[in-house]
């Protein structure tokens, strides 16, 4: 039975067709190639080689063995890229911290793409308002609404999210309208602050996340400011004034340092990034229709 090494040294000398050269290429001397040439030949009981002026030349016996080597060669060059690229696959378990929001109206389509592409990443995703501990591993990344990220976590501002005022049709006409906003729960927003100038007797009630906000617009409740991310997307809304600057906020896509290059993580990171960059013109609320409210 011959070996992989004598069909390699076969194949050296096949293309070389000269012993030196096929003894450099294969990290062996002059005299060791020669020898195992022989011996093979000897084995096979066939001359795999002619020797002429110009070099070795393969004879009929010679082409076969050199063709099989070829497809030997092809065949663990193949397995051995699959078997590769099976132990750098990403996977594992991640998890996401996020919104509501963020996850009904940006992420779910993003999730199935990133389903398709790391098909071995497994997904716990964690939506709330409260900020998770990434230091602690509560969660593995994080896709956060904040001006100011924690020092201890890195990433990438990777979009900034715009604000504006919506309502229903009805809502547009309405001389005085009532207004909804969010709870305390969420007074680092400058959104929340500026509720507080609404008099009582308009307030129609607060909501301690943005997606039952955007229900309570959409309900008829009351007018309100929602990200343009989740007001433009819902046919039922209606922009009644342009985005406000003051109450814009950066979109964080964080991580500890210890995971940013772990071979479960960056995959995640690095394809949320580009999905939510090709989402900007919607989160940024570059949509020039406005229907003006009667009287806010």
């Amino acid at each position: 039975m011959l070996a992989w090494d004598d069909i390699r040294l076969i194949r050296a000398v096949a293309e070389t067709r000269n012993l030196p050269a096929a003894a450099a290429r294969l990290g062996l001397d002059h005299s060791t190639v020669f020898r195992r040439l022989r011996q093979v030949e000897a084995q096979l009981a066939t001359k795999l080689f002619e020797r002429h002026r110009s070099g070795y030349a393969l004879t009929p016996a010679g082409e076969e063995m050199a063709a099989l080597g070829a497809r030997m060669e092809q065949d663990i060059s193949g397995v051995t890229t699959r078997i590769l690229g099976q132990s750098i696959a990403p996977s594992g378990e991640v998890r996401l911290a996020t919104s509501d929001s963020l996850l009904a109206e940006l992420l779910m389509p993003m999730l199935l793409r990133l389903r398709a592409r790391h098909p071995g990443i497994q997904l716990d995703l964690v939506t709330g308002n409260a900020a998770l501990n990434l230091s602690r591993r509560d969660a593995d990344i994080a896709l956060r609404a904040t001006e100011q990220p924690p020092p201890t976590l890195v990433g990438r501002r990777v979009a900034r999210i715009a604000w504006a005022l919506y309502g229903t049709a009805g809502q547009a006409g309405t001389a005085r309208p009532d207004w909804v906003g969010l709870g305390d729960n969420l007074a680092g927003l400058q959104v929340v602050q500026a509720l507080r100038e609404v008099p009582p007797g308009r307030l129609a009630g607060r909501f301690d996340t943005v997606l039952g906000l955007a229900g309570a617009v959409a309900a008829g409740l009351g007018i309100g400011h929602l990200p343009c991310f989740l007001g433009d997307a819902w046919p039922v809304l209606q922009r009644l004034a342009p985005p406000e600057p003051a109450f814009a906020s950066d979109l964080w896509l964080l991580t500890h340092p210890d995971l940013r290059q772990a071979p479960r993580i960056r995959p995640v990171m690095d394809l949320l990034a580009e999905e939510i960059a090709l989402q900007r013109p919607l989160i940024e609320g570059e949509r020039p229709r406005l229907v003006e409210p009667a009287d806010s």
